[in-house]
């Protein structure tokens, strides 16, 4: 089953992720010194960051008109939502930031090139991260996902202090609500 649209979506018809364990040992965890790029052609080093920082991780954003990674796409559970979590994220970064996240990124494995296009399309007022080469996943052992030979990175939300992690979302459904989950966290737990 595949839906026709990237952003309007019957989460009703869509698996939901189980809680694997696979964040569990996430809370606590120094963020490594590792540069990754970023869609405002920067590299970024979310270790070397001051004060509050909200990374979400995603597996893959499609992209309209083009074909999906594989059929079955919207029946893997935690696959589909991507482009809804960066929407909501997006339209929710003002309030963010007001409520203590001096940054904010998205996270994947796709490529800079492949997530810049994306940020421009969906006119996304934060950089997208690229973990192509899975140095980030390896060192902090993010939950994956192999699709189509592919290693993804399971959705999830990380509220980074001071390099170091002090909140883990997962796993996260549906996609269009971590913002909104993650907003009332930073305010009821301001710095």
């Amino acid at each position: 089953m595949t839906q026709s649209s990237l952003t309007d979506v019957d989460w009703s018809k869509i698996p939901a992720p189980a809680d694997d364990g696979g964040a569990a040992h996430l809370k606590g965890m120094a963020v490594p010194p590792i540069s990754l790029r970023a869609t405002n052609d920067t590299s970024v080093m979310l270790s070397a960051l001051d004060g509050r920082t909200v990374v979400f991780a995603y597996p893959r954003t499609g992209e309209p008109g083009k074909i999906g990674l594989v059929d079955d796409w919207d029946m893997i559970p935690g696959a589909r939502g991507c482009t809804p979590q960066a929407c909501a994220f997006r339209d929710l970064f003002a309030d963010l930031r007001a409520a203590g996240a001096a940054q904010v990124f998205g996270l994947s494995t796709q490529s800079n090139d492949y997530q810049t296009e994306m940020a421009s399309r969906l006119h996304l007022p934060f950089p997208v991260l690229s973990d192509e080469a899975l140095e980030m996943t390896r060192a902090l052992r993010l939950p994956t996902m192999s699709v189509a030979g592919l290693t993804l990175i399971k959705r999830l939300a990380l509220v980074i202090d001071d390099a170091r992690i002090t909140h883990v979302f997962y796993p996260v459904f549906p996609p269009d609500r971590n913002a909104g989950d993650v907003l009332d966290w930073l305010k009821h737990n301001p710095r």
